[in-house]
This record gives C-alpha cells, sequence and structure tokens, in this order.
C-alpha cells in the first residue's frame, strides 16, 4: 500500500513540476506539454544509463512503470471517468442530428481501418524483415484504427471547426472505442490460435451487436436511476457521489455482463450531461457537478499523458522497428482518409466542404492511450516489441503534431465554414 501511494506522489510530483516548466517555457496545451516532457525525461534517463551503466536508472524505472500497469490503469481505470466526463459535455441534439454519419465512422469505418492498416503492415514487416504474420499485423490495425476519446475531446476543447463536424468527431472517438476492443479481441483470439468459432461471420455479428448494444441498454437503464434518484433530491453532495456510483457501477457491471463498459459510460454521461443536467439539478448542483468533473478530467489526464511519455524507456527499441514506425505513420494516416471517405462519402451531403470535413477528420481522428494500453496487453512474445514501437510513434505523432496543428488544417480545408469554440450556438 505505502509503494503505491509512493508512486502516485511521485507521478503527481513530476506532473506538478512538468507542468510548471511546460507553462513558464513550453507554453503548450497542458497534456501536450507533459507528454513531450515526459519523453524529454525518459530519453535523459536512458542516455544517462548509457553513460553511467552502474546507476541502473533504466531498470529501475521501467520496475515502477511495471507497478503502474497502465493497461489495468487505463482500461479499468481511468477510462471509464474520462469517458464520462467527455460525454458530459456533448450535445444531445447534436449527436443525433449526425447519428447515421457516427454510426458508420465508428463501425464500418473502424473495420476498413482495422483491415487497411493490417494488410499495410504486413507489407512493411517484409520490407523491414519484422516478421510480422498477417494475423499479427491485424491486431495492431485494430489497436491502432480506433480514434482515442481522450485525446480528441481534449484538442476539440480549443479548436473551433464547424459544429455539426465537430459532433462528428467527437461522437465517433467516444462510440468506435466499443468496436476497436472488440475487433481488438477478435484479432489477438485468431493471432494467439485461441479463436475457435470467433471466425464465424454470424459470431462475429452476435459479439458486436451484444458489446455495443448491450453497453447502451445498460448505460441507459443506470443512467436513467441515477436521473430520477438526482431529480427527487436537491444536494449536490450527495448528486456528486450518485455520479461517481454511477461511472464505477456502469463499468464494473458491464465486465461482469460481458458488454461495452466505454459504450454504456458514453450513454449514461451523455444522460446525464443532457436530460440530467438540464431537468433533475439546481444551478447550484450543476455548477458544482460540472466543476468537479472538469477537475477529475484535468488530473487524470495529466497523469495518463505523462504516463505516455514516461513509458518510452520501458520500449525496447529496435532499429527495424523504429524504420517502420516511420514510414507506417504517413500510412495509417492515409488509410484513415481512406476509411474516412469510403464509409461516410454516402451520408456526407450536408458536411460543409465534403473532402475538406474528411481531411479535418482524418487529421482529428488522434490516437492515444487507449492504443497504447491495448498494444502493453499484448501477451508476451516476439511480436509484442515491434507492434508496441510502431504503436507508440504513431500516438506520439497523433497527440503532438496533430493535435497541434489541427486548428491550422481546418482553416485551410474548410476556408468558407464558419468556425465556432465547442459549445458555441452556430
Amino acid at each position: 500500500m505505502q509503494s503505491s501511494f509512493d508512486l502516485l506522489a511521485l507521478l503527481l510530483a513530476l506532473a506538478a513540476l512538468f507542468g510548471y516548466l511546460n507553462h513558464r517555457l513550453l507554453k503548450l496545451p497542458l497534456t501536450v506539454g507533459l507528454l513531450v516532457l515526459g519523453l524529454a525525461g525518459a530519453v535523459a534517463v536512458i542516455a544517462l544509463n548509457a553513460a553511467v551503466p552502474q546507476l541502473a536508472l533504466r531498470p529501475a524505472i521501467r520496475h515502477l512503470l511495471g507497478a503502474v500497469n497502465l493497461p489495468e490503469a487505463l482500461l479499468n481505470g481511468f477510462l471509464s471517468f474520462l469517458l464520462f466526463a467527455g460525454a458530459l459535455e456533448v450535445d444531445l441534439g447534436d449527436l443525433f442530428a449526425t447519428k447515421w454519419t457516427i454510426l458508420v465512422l465508428a463501425t464500418i469505418g473502424t473495420i476498413l481501418s482495422t483491415g487497411f492498416v493490417g494488410g499495410a503492415l504486413a507489407g512493411i514487416s517484409a520490407a523491414f524483415s519484422l516478421g510480422l504474420p498477417l494475423a499479427w499485423c491485424l491486431v495492431f490495425g485494430a489497436l491502432i484504427s480506433p480514434t482515442d476519446p481522450v485525446a480528441v475531446l481534449l484538442v476539440l476543447k480549443r479548436v473551433g471547426i464547424p459544429r455539426e463536424l465537430q459532433a462528428i468527431v467527437a461522437g465517433e472517438s467516444l462510440f468506435n472505442d466499443g468496436v476497436g476492443v472488440v475487433l481488438f479481441t477478435l484479432t489477438l483470439s485468431l493471432a494467439t490460435a485461441a479463436g475457435g468459432d470467433a471466425a464465424n461471420p454470424l459470431r462475429i455479428a452476435e459479439l458486436f451487436l451484444w458489446e455495443a448494444g448491450g453497453g447502451a441498454l445498460l448505460g441507459l437503464a443506470l443512467g436513467g436511476i441515477a436521473f430520477l434518484m438526482m431529480r427527487s433530491i436537491d444536494d449536490y453532495h450527495v448528486e456528486l457521489i450518485i455520479s461517481l456510483a454511477l461511472v464505477t457501477g456502469t463499468y464494473s457491471l458491464a465486465g461482469r455482463l460481458g458488454v461495452s463498459g466505454p459504450v454504456a459510460v458514453v450513454v449514461a454521461g451523455i444522460l446525464i450531461g443532457n436530460q440530467g443536467m438540464e431537468l433533475a439539478m439546481s444551478a447550484t448542483t450543476r455548477a458544482n457537478l460540472e466543476t468537479f468533473w472538469l477537475l477529475v478530467d484535468d488530473i487524470l489526464n495529466a497523469l495518463l499523458f505523462l504516463l505516455i511519455g514516461l513509458e518510452f524507456v520501458a520500449l525496447h527499441l529496435d532499429r527495424r522497428a523504429i524504420f517502420a514506425m516511420l514510414v507506417m505513420i504517413p500510412i495509417v494516416l492515409f488509410l484513415r482518409w481512406l476509411s474516412v471517405a469510403l464509409s461516410a462519402l454516402p451520408l456526407s451531403r450536408r458536411l460543409p466542404a465534403r473532402f475538406g470535413s474528411f481531411t479535418v477528420l482524418t487529421w482529428g481522428g488522434l490516437r492515444g492511450g487507449l492504443s497504447v494500453a491495448m498494444a502493453l496487453s499484448l501477451p508476451a512474445s516476439v511480436y509484442k516489441a515491434p507492434i508496441l514501437t510502431i504503436a507508440y510513434g504513431i500516438v506520439v505523432f497523433s497527440i503532438v503534431v496533430q493535435g497541434l496543428t489541427l486548428e491550422w488544417v481546418a482553416r485551410r480545408t474548410l476556408p468558407h465554414a464558419r468556425t465556432v469554440a465547442l459549445g458555441e450556438d452556430v
């Protein structure tokens, strides 16, 4: 217990120090600054360890990060709170106005991207002699294809794009997690020869329906119960506790039932953030709830992006994997554009500057901690290290380069569209 507390204290101390340095020197958005400084710290540790190996700094840091268990912390810890906090800010009207485009992108788009990226990596693997079988390349495609809601929603808070397009970017990132996790589980079971009848198309359809549909129904049911409880009282202390119980209880129960926890939490968060805020809360409760979840969001994001930066120390780098990663970054971007265009083209008539919108959806489809967590959760094998290296490089590029330049890209690809900040009326 003491070691866990010491670890949390160290992470918070580093987050505070790096946050201060970023504010004074780099002037980057907090999460991007923490990621950059975390990477810089990791590189410094690696260099010092190489210069003075007697210090054994790198093994010590690896041991420390191993105690965090990032996949477990994110997939079963951080993610539920971050998704709920993000879902509270989504406008239900905007979501329904673009529901079919969001649905197609979150399902068909993610499936297409998984296949395209997996096939591309198979070719790159052969070119660089990585020795990755096609099945493992598809595992990589599944873990890198979902856009990360944490990274996407952070960027949307500061980047102005047309409201309809904004709703699509946010909605896709919130709902394609469940699809991505199902695809990851399926492809991993096939790659490890543990799939059984998983390749049966009917079984795949059944799995998707149960995971996504069951998660949505669970989130709606538990969110409805929380809504009724909040509406019957006016005490923001109790209502804050109800919101915490809703997040943890929904995610935990979803895991027990075998349905999508991310989808369940997102649906519950959208319900509370719209009907709950409007009909079940006083102005005082609403203000306190928003402030509380904004604080939770900021703290967990700070810790998450710091961990992603520091995780560089734990990577087992291989020159061939690094070259493959550099080649895969533009390929993944192009295949993201292709999957977006093929899946959304029939439904995109109302989008401003249709192909400009596809470009914004591509550049705004950020990858983040979810992809890193799934890569880290892979079972030990000779394929894990190159997959993790390539995924890590794509995630860092996505957050730092795409995240910082999305507004620039939006203004040049949608020159005649009115840009608005998140939450403003068109």
